[in-house]
């Protein structure tokens, strides 16, 4: 065989169907599927855990309620740029072990901590359950980076972060059944313990990169480096603070993500107690018609993924305008349908129609704004999901505490509105910054300057491709 036939062979992608970076695909799936389970069973939880009716429930304000439900992204936040410097520095594997097995036992622990401590110590645990998922995003985008190769990266990572859906939808839907047959406390019981669970298996299948695995083959190795211009020894780079904080692109980045989690959060905290104050609906019910929205945004992801990949194939649009489309339809679209929710009767089925059409259209955000980390720059994808993460989740805390303000009257349908009426607002205005300043072209300080001058004149080419 020829030395040029020799090299084409070199990182042609495996006839196997699935391998190794599909089992690392699924096992990040998982995770964020029991993380955002473990954010959101508290959204469910409560309605039980203060329900006159129920014995030994919590005698707490709305005003109490909005601080629990807010109180997880108090320590979010916190570890959100250390985690993203730290899995760029020392891998991500062992980080996000460490992330679901404290938010196993945090979760274990939680229902002592109301019962003996009082909505304080609730807080406490969601605090921590928050810091340990700080690792989440930033240790995800990294394993993505490492993992997924460029033909393949749309429908992968929406693949991974279609867990978060998938999680919210199965413990809104199952949450009630639990509270209703077993007690609340059992929501954050089966959850721990799935945690607990992943963080074993994941001790023996997850790896940080294609070089360090055990257990893939050569031929799906080459195939990843090849693609993603990692072959051979990866240096560790220095992070370009100043070029980061001055990049115009990537200031657009952090302002789109913060709309986005405005959006999400309120509805994503607020929906099951809409569900019940003002539409009057029974907790089992409660569940199911609170879980229908995110079932479709599960689903409709894979599609958008899929689409995403197919029209950046055949090169109909540019790599920027295809995630700004993309988010636009994400955030435009909600916009739209929150201000024709508040026009709507106050009907259930009217109410859960609306926002079911609201996540789907959110589902553009996947093959948005959220992708983008990594093709401006793939070095550093995890330190710069860190920052965006940062800022998008103070609006997180800020979101369910503004909500709580303006529904006085949690019975008030027009209370709600006004709260949906600012959801839409938020999602139009970042978006359209977004749109005009953003870009998914690759920043110069993806490869820094002495990097550049050594190592790529020398190769006569990035590493990165």
């Amino acid at each position: 065989m020829s030395s040029a036939s020799k090299s084409d062979e070199v990182g042609k992608k495996p006839k196997a169907l699935l391998g190794v970076r599909h089992l690392q695909a699924l096992m990040l799936f998982l995770a964020m599927l029991i993380s955002y389970s473990m954010r959101v069973n508290m959204s469910m939880a409560i309605v039980s855990m203060t329900d006159d009716n129920s014995e030994n429930s919590f005698d707490w304000s709305l005003q109490i309620q909005s601080v629990i439900l807010s109180s997880f992204f108090w320590g979010y936040v916190v570890l959100q740029i250390p985690g993203g410097e730290l899995a760029a520095r020392f891998g991500s594997k062992i980080l996000l072990m460490l992330s679901l097995g404290i938010n196993a036992v945090a979760s274990l622990l939680l229902p002592l901590a109301a019962y003996y401590g009082g909505w304080q110590y609730v807080c406490a645990c969601r605090v921590v359950q928050g810091v340990s998922q700080g690792f989440l995003f930033p240790c995800t985008h990294n394993l993505i980076g490492k993992w997924v190769p460029l033909e393949e990266k749309s429908r992968l990572g929406t693949f991974v972060y279609a867990g978060s859906q998938l999680g919210t939808a199965l413990q809104l839907l199952a949450a009630g059944y639990i509270s209703e047959y077993w007690g609340w406390p059992f929501i954050f019981y089966i959850i721990g313990v799935l945690s607990a669970i992943w963080t074993v298996v994941y001790a023996f299948l997850g790896s940080n990169s294609p070089q360090t695995s055990k257990i893939i083959s050569s031929e799906e190795k080459m195939y990843i480096e090849h693609s993603l211009g990692h072959v051979g020894e990866q240096k560790k780079l220095k992070t370009p603070w100043k070029a980061i904080a001055t990049s115009v692109p990537f200031i657009s980045l952090i302002i789109a993500h913060c709309g986005q989690n405005w959006g999400f959060w309120t509805l994503m905290t607020e929906t099951p107690s809409y569900m019940s104050n003002a539409l009057g609906v029974d907790i089992k019910s409660n569940g199911l018609m609170s879980a229908t929205p995110y079932f479709a945004m599960f689903l409709v992801s894979f599609l958008v993924g899929q689409l995403s990949d197919y029209v950046l194939r055949k090169k109909w649009l540019s790599i920027t305008a295809s995630r700004k489309i993309g988010n636009s339809i994400g955030m435009y679209g909600p916009a739209i349908v929150l201000v024709v929710l508040t026009y709507a009767p106050a009907n259930a089925t009217v109410a859960v129609s609306l926002l079911t059409l609201t996540m789907v259209l959110n589902s553009g955000h996947y093959a948005g704004y959220l992708l983008v980390h990594i093709d401006m720059a793939p070095n550093f994808a995890s330190t710069l999901m860190g920052i965006t993460n940062f800022f998008a989740n103070i609006v997180g805390i800020i979101a369910p505490l503004v909500a709580g303000v303006i529904v006085k009257d949690e019975t008030n349908a027009t209370d709600w509105q006004n709260v949906f009426y600012l959801s839409s607002a938020v999602y139009v205005v970042f978006n359209t910054i977004f749109v005009i300043f953003g870009s998914s072209e690759r920043q110069p300080w993806n490869e820094p300057k002495e990097r550049n001058e050594k190592e790529l004149h020398q190769d006569g080419e990035s590493h990165i491709t």
